[in-house]
This record gives C-alpha cells, sequence and structure tokens, in this order.
C-alpha cells in the first residue's frame, strides 16, 4: 500500500542527481540499511555515500534521472522510500530494471523511460516532466521524448499505487452491483420481468 499521494499532472522540479547504467538502487540507503524501514532513519542516510548535503539540498518535485537498467539488483522498497521523503517525484531513465519497474509502479512512482536523458541533461537543471505523454522539457528549450506509459499504468500512478486502484474498481464494482439490484427489485416490484 503506498503512502503518498499521487503525482502532478506535470511534476516541475530540478535534476537532483544523475545515475549511469545499471545501477543498483540498494545504493541509495547503503547496503547495511536496506532492511530498515523507519523512514527517518532512511531520509537521514538517503545518498549519503554519493553527497552528504543530498537531502538538505532536494526539493519537493525534484526528479532522478538514470542511464540504462536503473534499479539493477534486488528491487528493495527502503531506497525508495528515502527518495521519496527527500521530495523525489519521478525517475527518468533510459531503461529500467524489470523488477524494480514493477515494485515501483505497483506503488504509484511514475517511472519513464527517455532515451539519450543521462546526457541531455545537468545535475541542478530547472526540468517539466509531463509523464503522461513522457516529455522532459528543460529551460533552455530542449525536449526528450520517450515512451509514454500504457493505459494501465496511468491507471496504477494515478490512484497512488495498485492497491489503491485495486480499492477504487473494488467500490465502482459494489456501488454498480447495488444499483443493479435496486433496479431489479423496482422490475419485480412493479411487476415486470427482470
Amino acid at each position: 500500500m503506498s503512502a503518498y499521494p499521487p503525482p502532478p499532472d506535470v511534476i516541475e522540479g530540478r535534476v537532483a542527481w544523475i545515475f549511469g547504467d545499471d545501477f543498483d538502487i540498494d545504493l541509495v540507503v547503503g547496503v547495511s540499511n536496506i532492511k530498515s524501514y523507519d523512514p527517518d532513519h532512511l531520509r537521514s542516510v538517503c545518498m549519503h555515500a554519493y553527497d552528504p548535503g543530498f537531502v538538505d539540498r532536494v526539493r519537493q518535485g525534484d526528479i532522478i534521472v538514470g542511464g540504462r537498467n536503473f534499479g539493477y539488483g534486488h528491487p528493495h522498497y527502503p531506497p525508495m522510500v528515502a527518495l521519496r521523503n527527500a521530495g523525489i517525484a519521478a525517475i527518468v531513465a533510459e531503461s529500467f530494471s524489470p523488477g524494480f519497474w514493477r515494485g515501483e509502479t505497483f506503488n504509484g512512482m511514475p517511472l519513464i523511460t527517455v532515451p539519450g536523458v543521462s546526457t541531455a541533461v545537468a545535475t541542478g537543471e530547472s526540468v517539466t516532466l509531463d509523464w503522461r505523454s513522457a516529455t522532459l522539457r528543460t529551460d533552455d528549450g530542449t525536449e526528450l521524448v520517450g515512451s509514454p506509459p500504457n493505459p494501465r499504468t496511468v491507471a496504477v500512478i494515478e490512484a497512488g499505487g495498485s492497491y489503491e486502484l485495486l480499492i477504487a474498481e473494488h467500490q465502482l464494482a459494489q456501488q454498480s452491483l447495488a444499483q443493479q439490484s435496486l433496479v431489479q427489485q423496482s422490475l419485480v416490484q412493479q411487476g415486470q420481468p427482470t
């Protein structure tokens, strides 16, 4: 179950960090912290091995950029808890490790594939990401377009995660069944066949 609200349609922020190819997501918090689920602790160790001041500089709405096969390794949740609690709103990479992509999409994080992104932007650069159309724009007018998420993935992200989407779909189905039942009861009371 995701504890994070769905992202805005357009995310405006900065490139908080750029990772190369085959980045192991566990390194965001360090292997020694991979079994921690304390969000405050995870935020305090977030990116510490790369940049001890990272959590002080990152702002709500910033994004992470990656090369090919971002999220390589075991798709553990603590690193993404740390990044989300630091303010990261999306990850844009040239490609994603399948296990990481499934796990974080399940949690409602926009993971957008944009070829060439890791060499087209700079750390600290202001960007605008329309995650539905997979379009990233920089302040200098550069526009990069990637692979838009499929309709089901969009629905998962809009809902804030798979769990939230399943609950919403279940509630709609229950409402529909209740309405059908009322219609049938009304027809029976009127003596009409159902």
